[in-house]
């Protein structure tokens, strides 16, 4: 299974009193695809094994920020946690057709209170979003960044002057993805794709920013060792 992105972020004078205002806020920062709005909203009590609260199916209603937390008041606890479902558009590759799009792809934000899941928040963030794929911010098999692994692509060839050959480590599709990525422009415009969706988390974070009391944000994965490192190395490659 692919690994995945995380955003976690830490307010100043986060409470039981301030959580609703803030959760507009965070809300209404987020990138949603144009003309798109919240999908889903689901109200979760004391940990993630309890049954919902309440939860609702947003789709096609076009509610926004206030709408949602409109509908989380009633539910306002310590020891609750809110998760919003909306989407946004990254670039994401199909490979077997060597074909990007700008798709609009799921996002999901959780906010926890304060004695949520035995005060969870201390460790990931009163805010924690699941930004989807880690590839969509890093890119496949290590090609992209200031330190691409042994034998990966750059530029149009491997890491010794020529086309990367067979990888023990690699299955059919990761082999197929690396003969794809070394033909014509392919490698430069994967690199630029993905530095376009970090570019885009960036100015996300930029954004939570200005307009909250942010006191930290913690971006990692599942699969990097230094998520945030490697996410600069591949914006300051040219």
């Amino acid at each position: 299974m692919a690994n995945r992105a995380y955003l976690g972020a830490w307010l100043r004078d986060f409470s039981e009193d301030t959580l609703l205002v803030y959760l507009e806020r965070f809300l209404a920062a987020a990138p949603l695809t144009s003309g798109s709005a919240f999908t889903s909203l689901v109200i979760q009590a004391v940990d993630p094994s309890e049954p919902a609260l309440a939860e609702w199916d947003l789709r096609g209603q076009g509610l926004v920020a206030s709408d949602v937390a409109a509908l989380a008041r009633e539910y306002v606890h310590s020891d609750t946690a809110y998760i919003a479902g909306a989407r946004w558009d990254l670039w994401v590759l199909e490979p077997s057709a060597g074909l990007w799009a700008r798709s609009a792809t799921p996002l999901t934000i959780l906010c926890q209170g304060l004695d949520y899941d035995s005060g969870a928040c201390t460790e990931s963030g009163h805010f924690q979003v699941d930004l989807g794929f880690e590839h969509f911010f890093t890119g496949h098999a290590g090609v992209l960044g200031a330190r691409p692994v042994e034998g990966a692509p750059r530029d149009g060839v491997g890491t010794d002057g020529t086309a990367p050959t067979a990888h023990p480590c690699y299955g059919p599709a990761e082999e197929a993805f690396r003969a794809w990525l070394v033909q014509g422009q392919n490698t430069c415009e994967y690199h630029e794709k993905t530095r376009e969706n970090i570019q885009q988390l960036f100015s996300w974070v930029r954004g939570l920013e200005r307009a909250l009391p942010v006191e930290r944000v913690h971006l990692w994965s599942e699969g990097e060792e230094n998520f945030e490192a490697r996410l600069d190395e591949i914006l300051a490659r040219r």
